[in-house]
């Protein structure tokens, strides 16, 4: 990586983003429930700001334990937290006041965490988020710099752009690291004097190059997929999971 990159100064428009993660019962989009969140400001500098949040739920249901194992979090952990309808309620209108005032929110492989809350909202009988702009550093890694080998976890890339993160798989750690790494690879990309794709000029553009993008990942790996699996259906759709 260019180290010069991380001097550069990022268009006014990515001064300050929201940052978002969950840690849940599961894989399963469409039934998993949040066991916990957060939901913070950071600034360009990777800066935590005031007035985020954290929040701990009880999912309603049994913790398994191959996702207590990930997380962390037990049944014991969660007898006394937050109920679940109240706490989705409060993600979602959180979620919901950062768009309304233009702020995107980040995200690392945002259709996990976003597709889940939809189907959290849904469950309960909420309205689910109404979406402004979000950043998905999966999917711009994936993009700007496709043949790199290597995993693409969090923790990966996280080493990758020299961003810290001690604490993996804890909500706000994730989240966190989440945003600097988005901010460390956007510089990356601007940097590229011959990027494979043009850097976009608004939250808008990005948000909409990150829908194409995601398409054709999913389109790429449902290619490969198919070499072996021939009845495999690719699984579109980004910020939300077309389930």
């Amino acid at each position: 990586m260019n180290t010069e990159s991380a001097k550069l100064e990022l268009p006014a428009w990515l001064n300050v983003v929201a940052v978002f993660d969950t840690e849940t019962t599961g894989l399963n989009l469409k039934e998993s429930r949040i066991v916990t969140a957060a939901l913070h400001l950071v600034d360009a500098a990777g800066n935590v700001l005031d007035g985020g949040k954290d929040w701990l739920i009880n999912p309603g249901i049994p913790i398994p334990a191959e996702a207590s194992r990930v997380h962390n979090v037990y049944d014991k952990d969660v007898v006394n937290a937050q109920e679940s309808k109240d706490g989705v309620l409060e993600i979602v209108s959180a979620i919901q006041d950062y768009f309304s005032r233009g702020i995107p929110v980040v995200a690392y492989n945002a259709p996990y965490d976003f597709t889940i809350l939809y189907y959290e909202a849904l469950r309960h009988g909420l309205n689910p988020v109404e979406f402004g702009f979000v950043i998905d550093p999966l999917v711009i890694d994936k993009t700007i710099d496709k043949y790199r080998k290597g995993k693409r976890t969090l923790e990966s890339v996280a080493e990758r752009y020299k961003v810290s993160l001690e604490n993996a798989h804890t909500a706000k750690d994730d989240a966190v690291a989440a945003g600097q790494v988005g901010f460390a690879m956007l510089r990356y990309f601007l940097a590229q004097d011959k990027p494979v794709v043009p850097f976009p000029s608004s939250l808008q553009q990005l948000h909409e190059m990150q829908t194409k993008w995601a398409d054709e990942i999913e389109e790429s790996y449902s290619a490969w997929r198919k070499q072996d699996r021939p009845d495999y259906v690719p699984s579109f759709g980004w910020p939300i999971k077309k389930l």
